[in-house]
């Protein structure tokens, strides 16, 4: 399959394993943590949210999702019976999590971020083009993931994630690795002029950098990535620390699931995060 829109060959490695098929953050690599996002190969589902749909929202058979979710585990070789899931709601509640919250695809309710610093005890939140934020914090051995769409990136949850981990776990920023995961490119993201106002009164001039004209009278194109990215170094991490995306959700709609492009049609992506 031809993947488009590639910025950063560097940035992430395509592994396939036992028919499955997701993406591998090189910035990882040479720490003991299992990180994976999901695409939509090698999975069981049908029809418009076929073949690896990782979400029971999306009107997929339930056995079908747990049979995904198993083919994943098995394939990326996280510990799925202890998984712990957000239930996003496009907020920015990050949720500590424990030994004690461990267990079978265990939901929480009214998250869009998780972290914790317990061994073999993943983490998964979901996409379909908002920008997962994937953080590791090296020196407290501490990961965490935040669920940034639109409304996230206005109110800066990569900014309140570092804030949640320094408060729990004593982070600093200049010692986290982030990558941010694939995502709907510019050219895709057409918005309206009351969001431009938003990220305007949220990052001052900084946001005219985002935003380039679109076709439309006042629309624009919105570069979330660069807008995570201005957010995750302002709290001081490094940029030689971050992973910027190389894959488009809109523009791979075989490949990863985009609500935008399948016109809200489709199945969700994962992101598992686990200290090995």
């Amino acid at each position: 399959m031809e993947i488009k829109y590639r910025l950063n060959k560097r940035t992430t490695d395509t592994v396939e394993k036992n028919g499955v098929t997701y993406l591998e953050y090189n910035i990882f690599k040479d720490f003991s943590i299992k990180t994976a996002v999901s695409t939509r190969l090698g999975g069981v589902s049908k029809g418009y949210v076929g073949t690896m749909n990782m979400s029971t929202s999306r009107g997929d058979d339930p056995l079908c999702v747990q049979n995904n979710h198993k083919l994943f585990a098995d394939a990326v070789g996280y510990h799925g019976e202890r998984l712990v899931m957000s239930d996003q709601i496009h907020e920015t509640f990050i949720l500590r999590v424990n030994e004690e919250d461990a267990g079978g695809m265990v939901i929480k309710r009214g998250v869009d971020g998780l972290m914790t610093n317990v061994k073999k005890l993943p983490l998964m939140t979901f996409y379909a083009d908002c920008t997962p934020l994937m953080f590791y914090d090296k020196e407290n051995e501490v990961i965490a993931m935040a669920h940034s769409g639109w409304r996230g990136t206005v109110e800066q949850i990569g900014k309140i994630c570092i804030e949640r981990m320094t408060e729990e776990y004593g982070t600093r920023p200049e010692n986290t690795y982030v990558a941010i995961g694939p995502n709907i490119c510019q050219d895709c993201y057409e918005v309206d002029e009351p969001l431009l106002k938003a990220f305007k009164e949220s990052f001052g001039s900084a946001a005219f950098e985002w935003f380039k004209p679109s076709a439309r009278e006042d629309h624009y194109l919105l570069d979330l990535s660069k807008a995570c990215k201005y957010t995750l170094m302002q709290t001081g991490i490094l940029e030689e620390h971050i992973a910027e995306p190389d894959l488009c959700t809109c523009c791979n709609p075989e490949f990863l699931f985009s609500h935008r492009a399948s016109g809200a049609k489709r199945g969700n992506l994962s992101v598992v995060m686990e200290i090995s």
